[in-house]
């Protein structure tokens, strides 16, 4: 199901968006679960099931997960631009 966005359509849920931005960037930083959680200050299970797309991050997990990434925010919650 395609959620309109700012006149723009984005093929991707929102879940699934921030689902493979994190796992794909936690993986870059070469960071497990558990040291992400560890930073992050929640459990390792949030960090595995927010991973999966099961998880509706609340503003402050977001913005406390990329903190302990050390990036921006924008950067979990931005859509794949080459595959839509």
């Amino acid at each position: 199901m395609a959620t309109r966005f700012r006149s723009r359509v984005i093929s991707q849920e929102p879940k699934a968006i921030l689902a493979a931005n994190l796992r794909r960037i936690r993986t870059e930083v070469g960071l497990s679960q558990e040291e992400l959680a560890d930073r992050a200050g929640v459990h390792r299970t949030y960090i595995s099931s927010v991973e999966r797309g099961q998880r509706n991050v609340s503003l402050e997990n977001i913005f406390g997960l990329a903190a302990a990434l050390g990036i921006d925010a924008r950067d979990l919650i931005a859509p794949d631009r080459m595959g839509g």
